[in-house]
């Protein structure tokens, strides 16, 4: 599962792009805490301590225990905004949570045993069709990652999320199909080797000479 993070942060009562540029001068990003049928609580949070916890690379699928205004908030982040050329945060919006509460997260996922996979062995390509796979699961048991075995795959061969066994209580909300993970499929050189072999098919309108009529 997932570790807890927490994270600092000061409430604020200004808001508007003056405010929230002079916070962003002084090293801090402005942020909002919403839901849980409360009032939306604006804050900022230090500006390092986030970037911090932005490179851990699970931030966005992590329950957050935001400490504001003398109070701890269990949290799940649902967005960040980046500068489009510094890539510098502008501002977060965290998800208020109680400790039952099932969420929405998109967990990453990791293929292992691609040595055991004959198809992959033979050259062949891991296509991989979803990096990410969106799940319901309780707030408190959020998954890492999803790991998928690949021994056993040949070329040709489909994943689907039939095919993988889930974290205990998660659930896709993708339930209305089995929809594909990820394909091993032929290496280009293999495709470009078969395709060389097969007979060129005359093209349309084209008749053999020996087929030709003599008459004129």
């Amino acid at each position: 599962m997932s570790d807890v993070l927490t994270l600092s942060a000061e409430t604020r009562d200004r808001a508007g792009k003056g405010a929230s540029r002079a916070l962003r001068n002084s090293g801090r990003v402005p942020a909002v805490i919403y839901g849980d049928k409360q009032e939306p609580t604006p804050i900022h949070v230090e500006e390092r301590a986030l970037m911090k916890l932005l490179h851990t690379g699970f931030f966005m699928n992590s329950l957050v225990m935001v400490e504001a205004g003398g109070k701890t908030i269990r949290t799940l982040p649902k967005d960040v905004q980046f500068h489009p050329v510094t890539d510098r945060p502008l501002h977060v919006d965290f998800l208020r949570v109680s400790a039952n509460a099932k969420v929405t997260v998109a967990v990453p996922v990791r293929f292992i045993n691609e040595d055991k996979a004959p198809g992959i062995k033979r050259g062949g390509v891991l296509n991989v069709v979803r990096h990410e796979l969106e799940l319901a699961c309780d707030a408190a048991r959020i998954p890492d990652e999803v790991i998928i075995d690949l021994t056993g795959r040949d070329v040709g061969d489909s994943i689907h999320i039939s095919h993988v066994t889930l974290p205990e209580g998660a659930t896709p909300t993708i339930d209305d199909r089995d929809f594909t993970i990820a394909t091993v499929v032929a290496p280009s050189a293999l495709k470009s080797s078969e395709g060389d072999n097969e007979e060129e098919a005359p093209a349309a309108g084209d008749v053999p000479a020996a087929k030709q009529s003599d008459g004129e």
